[in-house]
Parts: structure tokens; C-alpha cells; sequence
């Protein structure tokens, strides 16, 4: 007998990435050539949240004479770990764009060190979405950088990449292997 929700009380929640919550696939950032560019890794997704991170490497370098990474790609890095918590929030895939990202630098970064962002999308609404996170090198209670930010949903009406990544992997499951 199929249960329904008592009136008045929330349904629970459907996300169009929940195939791939948990641990990150190689896959992930191939869609995004900035991210792929930069070496970016998907480290983990859930309901709401992506972990994002970013190899240390010598051309990141902003700072020659204390090897820190640039700021920029610390941005870079928080910015695309929003749009997939946004992504990772959303019942029907659709193209999400930023509006305002505020990065606040509480250190430098640690020269040498991969660097993570782990952003969570607190609320949705018809058109935007809420983000908070913050980036570290080493323990999430340690983080060198925090972020607020807004973000367009429904922005475009054309398919990103990831979007037909994740429309052929569904495709890939439901045909029939005989």
C-alpha cells in the first residue's frame, strides 16, 4: 500500500544528483572546463553540500616569495563548490549561474597543501538559491577562507554539461543490458 504524507507535513525531499551523493567521481568536473583546467576534484557531494578540492600546484602561485596560492583560484574554487551544493539542493536539474559571491580571506593558505571548499546551499527559492562554505588546507575547523553567496537558478534555458552527463548516466541505467 503506498504511504501518503499526512496533510500539512512536508514530503520528503527528491534531489535530481542523489545517484551520486557520496564520495566524488573522476567524472565529475569533465564538463567544466575551468575545473578541469585547474585540476579541481569532487571529494564529496550530499544533500545540499559539495566538497571541492584544488591541487597545490606552482602555477596557482600568487605570491612568488611565499608560494601562496592566488586569490583568484581560491575564488574559483569556492565559486564552483556552490554551484554543485546549489546543484546538489535542487529537485530538477537546471542551469545555475552566480549572482554575488563574497569571499572573505581569514589567513593565508598553506604554500604547498591541496586546498578544499565545502559549501552548503541552505535555502532555494523559485529563482535563487543561499550558499555558505568555507576552504581549507589540512581540518575543516582551520579554514583559510569563507564565503557567502547567491546564486541564479534556472538562468538558462540550455542543458549544461554536467546536466547531460548526469541525463546519459540515467539513460545508461534504465536501459536494458540483455
Amino acid at each position: 500500500m503506498a504511504q501518503h504524507p499526512t496533510p500539512g507535513t512536508p514530503h520528503p525531499a527528491q534531489y535530481a544528483l542523489a545517484s551520486v551523493f557520496g564520495p566524488g567521481r573522476e567524472d565529475m568536473t569533465s564538463y567544466t572546463p575551468h575545473a578541469r583546467y585547474l585540476g579541481m576534484k569532487v571529494v564529496e557531494t550530499g544533500p545540499g553540500f559539495a566538497v571541492v578540492m584544488l591541487p597545490y600546484r606552482s602555477e596557482l602561485i600568487g605570491d612568488p616569495v611565499r608560494k601562496v596560492v592566488f586569490g583568484g583560484a581560491i575564488t574559483t574554487l569556492l565559486d564552483h563548490a556552490s554551484g554543485l551544493a546549489v546543484a546538489c539542493a535542487l529537485e530538477t536539474l537546471r542551469a545555475i549561474a552566480t549572482v554575488d559571491l563574497r569571499v572573505d580571506y581569514l589567513r593565508a593558505a598553506t604554500p604547498g597543501l591541496d586546498l578544499y571548499a565545502r559549501v552548503e546551499c541552505y535555502k532555494v527559492t523559485r529563482n535563487i538559491a543561499f550558499v555558505r562554505g568555507i576552504a581549507y588546507e589540512r581540518e575543516p575547523q582551520d579554514a583559510f577562507a569563507s564565503c557567502v553567496g547567491t546564486m541564479m537558478v534556472g538562468a538558462n534555458r540550455a542543458m549544461s554539461g554536467f546536466a547531460r552527463l548526469m541525463q546519459e548516466g540515467a539513460a545508461d541505467e534504465t536501459e536494458d543490458p540483455s
